[in-house]
């Protein structure tokens, strides 16, 4: 027989019973479906606030590159940045000092600049890019160096005009 039996209730070892209280039923479960909601709503926000901003970057235009100070793209264009829709041409150019032609490597920028004897050197091609960089010729006399750029074509005209009667030198950009 167990210790609290009704048999002899004066006897009784065990307390009264008593009746259990009222409380709310137990979900479980629930949280880490409140929270999921919770990072989704918070990624949706994320990405309208960069939707927005990435807007507010493209309707920016020129303006917006000039005040965060970047050259309009006239400005590019009138240093010798070729516009997108001009077809580049590759032009092998000879200049001067070998030791220079050492130094470039294949994507390089470039000034190149025609120096006379008589006046002042003038800048032929400005910001033209290092195609290729060929070994250096051991059986030439005047010690230059060929060096091939990416230029627009009239570009390439005028180098070729130069080196045939200046001597040209460049300057990494």
């Amino acid at each position: 027989m167990s210790r609290c039996s009704t048999a002899s209730s004066s006897s009784s070892v065990c307390p009264p019973a008593r009746p259990v209280p009222p409380f709310p039923p137990l979900r479980v479960g629930r949280g880490g479906d409140r929270l999921r909601r919770a990072v989704r709503r918070r990624r949706r926000v994320a990405s309208a606030a960069l939707a927005v901003v990435a807007a507010a970057l493209a309707v920016g235009g020129t303006e917006a590159q000039a005040s965060r100070g970047a050259a309009p793209p006239e400005a590019r264009a009138a240093r010798g940045a070729p516009p997108a829709a001009v077809r580049m041409v590759s032009a092998p150019v000879r200049i001067a000092d070998a030791a220079t032609v050492r130094l470039l490597r294949p994507g390089d920028r470039v000034d190149v600049v025609a120096a006379e004897r008589s006046g002042a050197p003038t800048v032929v091609a400005a910001g033209a890019r290092v195609a290729e960089v060929p070994d250096p010729d051991r059986g030439v006399a005047d010690g230059g160096a060929l060096v091939v750029l990416s230029v627009p074509r009239d570009t390439a005209r005028v180098l070729v005009g130069a080196g045939a009667t200046t001597r040209l030198a460049v300057t990494l950009c």
